[in-house]
């Protein structure tokens, strides 16, 4: 009832195709598919990014948790 039918959309479809012609149609969809390439791809540079940080993180927090301990060994052997 308040839906679009399937003729109403063809008509459309015809209407827009009368504007704007097939070769620029064909243009704006290339552009929009490259478009979201890119965006995918910045995506999973950003989700890879973001682990390679997180890596990092735990590598830094594991090497000062070691100098830590041997700081506390040698002010052990210094005062002894």
């Amino acid at each position: 009832m308040g839906g679009i039918s399937i003729w109403q959309l063809v008509i459309i479809a015809v209407i827009v195709i009368l504007l704007f012609g097939t070769k620029k149609l064909r243009g704006i969809g290339g552009d929009l598919g490259g478009a979201i390439k890119g965006f995918k791809k910045s995506m999973q540079d950003d989700e890879t990014t973001a682990e390679k940080s997180e890596q990092q993180l735990e590598n830094q927090k594991d090497a000062s948790f070691s100098n830590e301990k041997s700081t506390e060994k040698t002010k052990e052997k210094d005062q002894a």
